[in-house]
């Protein structure tokens, strides 16, 4: 490939932070801006920080967007306006919404005959991908998650939340 995949990550929380720092690690791609709520001047980066209200101005100038928003709050709203415009990749995580979510994403790519990626972060994801290869080869195994018992970092999100 002569041209690196131009990149831009909507969101600067800890996916956009860590989507961030993965980037320079991957040589064929390049981080163009990071795309946020807040106010760019008082975030910590030396990365190229635009407020989100100039997403549009980066049109053909990004090849995919990484969608960092909370699945809660953000990506319901954020995937299918960003996809509109740019191939985009997420991980929304709300298990039961998946079909609900790949529709509305699935809609407006279609409208801008872009690409949108849903559901590529850990779970569902590629530790979902693990589980699924590791029961296809040991169909009688058992399934275990790495938080044993407990509830995933998504659920202790939402517990966090009630009142």
């Amino acid at each position: 490939m002569n041209r690196k995949i131009r990149i831009g990550i909507v969101g600067y929380g800890n996916l956009g932070r860590g989507t961030e720092l993965a980037i320079p690690g991957n040589p064929d791609m390049e981080l163009v801006a990071v795309f946020t709520r807040r106010e760019p001047d008082i975030l910590n980066s030396k990365s190229n920080v635009v407020h989100i209200s100039k997403i549009l101005d980066f049109k053909n100038k990004i090849d995919v967007m990484v969608l960092c928003g909370g699945s809660a709050r953000d990506l319901d709203k954020q995937g299918p306006m960003v996809v509109s415009h740019f191939n985009t990749v997420d991980s929304f995580d709300n298990h039961g919404r998946i079909p609900e979510y790949f529709e509305k994403i699935d809609r407006s790519a279609k409208k801008s005959s872009k690409l949108g990626l849903i559901s590529v972060g850990w779970d569902p994801g590629l530790f979902s991908l693990n589980r699924l290869l590791g029961l296809s080869v040991l169909p009688k195994g058992q399934n275990y998650t790495f938080w044993g018992e407990g509830i995933s970092q998504g659920h202790s999100d939402a517990i966090r939340k009630i009142e």
